[in-house]
């Protein structure tokens, strides 16, 4: 069976983004400078584990960027060399999770659970009763779930956690041979890992990695035969759907991040060096659009989108395109209307460097101002964006989870944290309460939004030297009682 490749909008901007940020890597390793200034990020044990996070999440949302549909088999009288596609789009990720997706059931369901949350009538040994059906899926394999559940799920926990550790020590072998020549060797380099001597905190990044294999050897192991996380309301996988909403969160968090910078950085440039009515301009525009209330702005501004598509159906022929341009609106719609703070900033430092002496004597030589503000400015507030992207990609996530929980978020149809909260404030007033959903898209977004803040925040100290010159005043002054 064949399948044809569905090339969406946001795919693409995904992979040129992760291409560019390869390609800025590339750099980094051969220009001294760079590499040294993100040495110091790594050298953070808080900011290096949090990229190893962070990695992780990547990688899951890279996974679940490569889309296709899946060919139909020939019906009796097709015509010879025609070929008919499913209309429904699938990614790399739902061929992982093939299984999890198939194991629908009725209703809600507990996590781990074998049997259903709400009570139905059954027929049972020939008379009507009121009880708890079992699973259609979820603990199919147990002939008796009272007595055999607890056992099963503690043999497939403990399985899982070895599977993990197993894991998790060929990853600090790893390390270790990956530092042998500056220990001596892969004994002594084990060594230094496990005492914490190595030049960067592997020791901690180990520990990281080995905690998230502890916690996903057991999911991995009970993911096929139960549910997790539980089910939703209409018996979907509430894991799957949470893994799904990775790649909705760095969407939105990455795609309005990138729309922000040229105009954020180009108008703060030009304010800061030409001055007079220029700034006053730029002045005028951001202080304006820092008046008007961001939610209800973005919230016209989807709201045009949606009934825009919504008359024009032919535009796009399945719905997984139309939820994916609503996605790449929406992220669009953020970053025009997110720019003002970003472009303050930068006017600010322009404002600072046009006074340096390194500029003074470019303007004094007849250096073109358009030179000078792409050969001198902008690599010297480089740091200053970088600093800010970093800080705004958690806001965004959970900006986007704002939206949706108000209605004008993404499509209802894309997996997101914002929908899956949404969901759940009315599961969470039920009797009995449904709260695995709220605490699996909590969780996940707590993690990634963590750990973008820790990597933002070494990020921020190896950059900003003013940042790293903070740190030890404060700790003299608590020291000394200042």
């Amino acid at each position: 069976m064949g399948f044809k490749f569905v090339v969406l909008a946001t795919d693409v901007a995904l992979w040129a983004l992760f291409a560019a940020i390869a390609g800025y890597g590339w750099r980094v390793a051969h220009h001294p400078t760079l590499r040294a200034t993100w040495f110091k990020v790594l050298r953070d044990p808080a900011a290096l584990c949090s990229a190893l996070v962070m990695l992780l999440f990547v990688v899951v949302t890279l996974v679940d960027s490569v889309h296709f549909r899946r060919q139909l088999p020939a019906k009796p009288g097709q015509a010879a060399g025609t070929v008919y596609y499913d209309t429904r789009t699938e990614s790399l990720l739902d061929v992982a999770l093939a299984r999890q997706l198939a194991m629908r059931e009725s209703t809600y369901s507990e996590p781990l659970a074998a049997v259903a949350l709400i009570k139905q009538n059954l027929v049972r040994d020939g008379q009507n009763v009121r009880d708890y059906p079992r699973l259609a899926h979820g603990g199919a394999h147990l002939a008796d779930p009272a007595r055999d559940r607890a056992g099963d799920i503690i043999q497939r926990v403990v399985a899982g956690a070895v599977a993990g550790l197993a894991v998790a020590a060929a990853f600090g072998l790893w390390l270790a041979w990956a530092v042998r020549r500056q220990h001596g060797g892969t004994a002594a380099a084990w060594r230094a890992l496990l005492a914490d001597r190595t030049e960067l905190p592997l020791r901690a990044l180990w520990l990281t990695f080995t905690v998230i294999c502890l916690l996903a050897g057991p999911v991995v192991a009970l993911m096929g035969h139960y549910h997790v996380f539980g089910t939703d309301r209409t018996g979907n996988d509430v894991l799957v759907q949470t893994l799904k909403s990775v790649r909705t969160a760095f969407v939105i968090g990455l795609l309005s991040t990138v729309a922000t910078l040229p105009i954020a950085v180009t108008l703060g440039i030009l304010a800061g060096w030409f001055r007079g009515w220029v700034d006053e301009v730029v002045q005028y525009l951001y202080t304006t659009l820092s008046s008007v209330p961001n939610v209800l702005l973005i919230a016209a501004c989807v709201l045009m989108v949606q009934v825009a598509l919504d008359k024009h159906p032919e535009w796009l022929d399945t719905g997984a395109e139309r939820a994916d341009v609503k996605v790449f609106l929406l992220c669009v719609i953020l970053g025009v209307t997110g720019w003002a703070t970003l472009c303050r900033l930068v006017r600010a430092e322009t404002l600072k460097l046009r006074e340096l002496e390194f500029v003074q004597a470019a303007t004094a030589f007849g250096v073109a101002p358009a030179r000078i503000m792409t050969r001198h400015i902008l690599p010297n507030v480089v740091h200053l964006v970088l600093i800010t992207t970093v800080l705004n990609f958690s806001d965004l996530i959970l900006y986007e989870a704002v939206l949706t929980y108000v209605g004008v978020g993404v499509d209802p149809t894309t997996s997101s944290f914002g929908g899956m909260i949404n969901l759940a404030r009315s599961e969470m007033s039920r009797d009995p309460v449904v709260w695995w959903s709220f605490a699996a898209a909590f969780t996940f977004m707590v993690a990634l939004v963590l750990s973008a803040n820790l990597f933002a925040d070494g990020v921020r100290d190896a950059f900003d030297p003013r940042a790293r010159a903070l740190r030890p005043r404060l700790t003299l002054r608590k020291a000394t009682g200042g």
